[in-house]
């Protein structure tokens, strides 16, 4: 089971935590479980969550392995121009 650190904004919708733990080992199940347990973070998800894995950011691959030792951040996804 892995910690996930969440930003400030999603804290809210999660019960003002800082980190959950969750047990997924892809990002695609990561966000499917948080949504479960925690339906207030729907609007993020949808809006899109970014994924760092050991400082790698993740956008747009949902099927990337989540390792048990990773440190987890979940952040808000930041268009760039």
């Amino acid at each position: 089971m892995a910690e996930i650190k969440v930003w400030g904004g999603l804290r809210p919708a999660i019960g003002g935590a800082a980190t959950l733990d969750i047990e997924a080992s892809t990002i695609r199940e990561l966000l499917r479980k948080l949504e479960e347990q925690y339906p207030d973070t729907a609007p993020f998800i949808e809006a899109g969550i970014a994924v760092s894995i050991d400082g790698v950011i993740y956008r747009d691959s949902w099927g990337q392995k989540l390792p048990s030792s990773a440190e987890i951040y979940l952040l808000p996804r930041i268009e760039g121009g």
